[in-house]
């Protein structure tokens, strides 16, 4: 598991470094308006990756999180358990955040 932890890593720094700059050191006056924002998300290689960064992001907090616990201590059984909750946190969240990344794209259409 550390190996996609720490793959996730590097994609998130490539990722960030990239969401960083185009959406705050390319942007006059450092952040984009309502408006640009629903521009910008319409493009679909824009949508993509900022889908992609919401996933990355996603999955690496949520393995740093059972990394932690695994440290602590936990069994087994509150292992399986603990991946069970996580992956259905991880879908909720990837849900939530495409729903409402579609939601502000669409009001470009």
């Amino acid at each position: 598991m550390w190996i996609w932890q720490a793959f996730t890593g590097l994609l998130l720094v490539i990722l960030l470094t990239l969401h960083m700059v185009f959406n705050h050191f390319v942007v006059e006056g450092g952040l984009r308006t309502y408006r640009d924002v629903v521009a910008y998300l319409s493009h679909p290689l824009v949508f993509a990756w900022e889908t992609a960064l919401l996933i990355v992001v996603t999955a690496h907090a949520l393995m740093g999180v059972r990394a932690i616990l695994l440290d602590l201590g936990i069994g087994p059984t509150a292992d399986r358990w603990l991946k069970r909750g996580l992956t259905l946190l991880a879908i909720g969240t990837i849900g939530y955040g495409m729903w409402l990344s579609w939601l502000i794209r669409s009001q470009g259409l």
